[in-house]
């Protein structure tokens, strides 16, 4: 019990550590705007990514459907702030209405499309993505069609989407490391042999998929609540393409590794913002570099571990002692 309280306040330091830096460089403008928008980019697509991840390395469920939920968190909000008289409140509203939305849509699409396979099950999430686009297109007495909503009250800012992302990052682990999680990874090692044991192989696929269409929505729902527009546009299917290029890179099924590759990209991305058209094919060459070299992705499925470095002091404690 003792060693897990240090942990759990390791941990809690280094999210204080990493909260006072980036506060710090804001106040002293070292962050400013422009680079203030990378960072809310890339924190953003660390909440998308490891909800992808957990689908995608933990429960082995290709999917291609992650930007229709983001659409759906994201006018969910854009209407609810927009309707309520204060906005921080529909912005609570909007994440909430997005969550319950989105696990609605998992549960009547889900419980059909996760009973297939592979390419066959990344169509169909593609497809359920695509009506979710349509839908919001066409619907133009609620989200004004192709121009989509404009004039979204901006109450969100960098601090918001830390605690989100701590927030979300906490949940989704805890669901990995506990024995539903547990039965989870048992089904993407071997699903024929886990369904034996007695597991329930459509629950926990619905399950995962459900955590990760939430955790999607509310990263929607801060993006809409921080650029202060949306348009259908911006939920394609390239938007999908994004964040599995992100999960794969990192490594499926390493939420270390959703962190180090969407900071990474990010940065990437920042420094090659001056060659124009240049830049798309030196983001690709290192792409294809990385899953020449590394195939796995950066960390494969390894985790940064607190634990290990209390285990390496205990070692090293027992042997002095010896």
């Amino acid at each position: 019990m003792q060693r897990m309280n240090r942990k759990n306040g390791i941990w809690f330091l280094l999210i204080v550590a990493a909260f006072a830096i980036l506060f710090a460089l804001t106040q002293a403008n070292i962050i400013n705007a422009y680079y203030r928008i990378t960072l809310m980019t890339i924190m953003l697509n660390i909440i998308y990514a490891v909800g992808l991840n957990l689908v995608l390395g933990i429960a082995g469920q290709f999917s291609l459907g992650h930007a229709g939920f983001i659409a759906i968190g994201a006018y969910a909000a854009a209407i609810c702030t927009k309707a309520a008289a204060n906005p921080w409140l529909g912005l609570l509203e909007g994440i909430l209405l997005g969550v319950v939305i989105s696990v609605i849509v998992v549960l009547l699409v889900g419980i059909p499309t996760l009973r297939l396979k592979g390419d066959y099950l990344a169509i169909a999430t593609l497809g359920v993505a695509e009506i979710i686009r349509v839908l919001i297109n066409n619907w133009r007495s609620i989200t004004n069609g192709p121009a989509g909503i404009s004039g979204i009250p901006t109450v969100t800012n960098w601090m918001v989407v830390f605690v989100a992302l701590v927030l979300t990052t906490i949940l989704v682990l805890n669901y990995n490391y506990s024995s539903v999680g547990r039965a989870t990874r048992a089904i993407e090692q071997n699903e024929i042999a886990a369904e034996a044991m007695g597991v329930n192989v459509t629950k926990y696929k619905v399950m995962a998929f459900a955590m990760g269409a939430a955790t999607a929505a509310i990263g929607g729902s801060l993006q809409a609540t921080f650029l202060g527009i949306v348009t259908p546009k911006d939920y394609t299917f390239n938007r999908s393409i994004d964040i599995l290029i992100i999960v794969v890179f990192g490594g499926m099924g390493s939420f270390t590794g959703s962190f180090i590759a969407a900071i990474l990209l990010g940065l990437l991305n920042l420094f090659l913002q001056d060659y124009g058209q240049l830049r798309m094919i030196i983001y690709a060459v290192a792409l294809i570099l990385i899953m020449i070299f590394r195939p796995q992705g950066l960390l494969g499925t390894s985790e940064f571990k607190v634990g290990r470095l209390f285990k390496n002091t205990n070692s090293r404690d027992t042997k002095e002692v010896a």
